[in-house]
């Protein structure tokens, strides 16, 4: 996969759970679709399944879910 083909999402902060990124990310609609996907084994993040939705992502993880992969950037501190 290129670097064209992920989207990047920035975070306010220097980390920002699984199952949060998801939702902000677009990749579900809710907390229940979430928790269904990673339950399933369908979220990957960095290019292993993930299981744990209180995961904990930084800056450069990626997360694959629903066909989309996404990278994390967090803001540089101010």
């Amino acid at each position: 996969m290129s670097d064209s083909e992920l989207e990047t999402i920035t975070i306010r902060d220097d980390m920002i759970r699984l199952g949060q990124l998801l939702k902000l990310a677009d990749l579900v609609e809710d907390g229940v679709e979430a928790a269904e996907l990673i339950k399933n084994g369908r979220v990957l993040v960095n290019g292993e399944i993930e299981e744990r939705r209180g995961r904990q992502l930084h800056d450069g993880d990626t997360v694959t879910a629903n066909g989309r992969t996404v990278r994390i950037s967090a803001r540089a501190a101010s």
